[in-house]
């Protein structure tokens, strides 16, 4: 379903404005529409975060930029509580922007992608706070990014320990 939406917003609002969108997460609002915190980049190389407003007029899928930043002046990414999965965080610029995200999960791939476009495009002292860093970081073998390679890990453990137990009976 994602994607669908991903393609969706690259084509309907995206590229018109001669952008490439790199990552979307919905976050939550007492409005009825849906939201969506969506990071971009422009073609002049400059790194967008940009809250969108989804909305339907008949059958038709409406998208609307209602905030726009550029990440130069983005000072802070706040993820509240580190110890706890929750969804909340802050986008501090000039002024502080308390988001909730659908998910934990997606408020850590938005982190993460704000902090590898830094990274790529700005090379700036940017701070993310209160997130656990082994999610944050690209190269961690935590990361999403390397989901599958985790399940596969935590699988062969088990089977080995398994195997070890079947192989090796415990004295009575």
């Amino acid at each position: 379903m994602s994607s669908l939406v991903k393609e969706d917003l690259e084509k309907k609002l995206f590229k018109p404005l001669s952008q490439h969108l790199y990552e979307f997460i919905e976050i939550e609002f007492p409005a009825q529409d849906r939201y969506y915190l969506c990071v971009s980049v422009t073609k002049r190389k400059e790194v967008k975060i940009i809250i969108v407003k989804h909305y339907r007029i008949g059958l038709d899928e409406k998208y609307e930029v209602t905030k726009k930043w550029s990440l130069n002046d983005l000072e802070m990414i706040d993820g509240k509580e580190a110890d706890t999965d929750n969804p909340f965080f802050d986008l501090h610029f000039k002024k502080v922007y308390r988001l909730e995200a659908y998910s934990c999960a997606s408020k850590y791939a938005f982190a993460r992608t704000v902090n590898k476009l830094n990274h790529a495009y700005l090379k700036k002292d940017l701070q993310i706070v209160n997130f656990d860093v082994t999610y944050i970081n690209d190269d961690s073998i935590w990361s999403s990014n390397n989901k599958d390679c985790l399940v596969l890990m935590r699988i062969c453990f088990y089977a080995f320990n398994l195997l070890c137990l079947s192989l090796c009976p415990l004295p009575l």
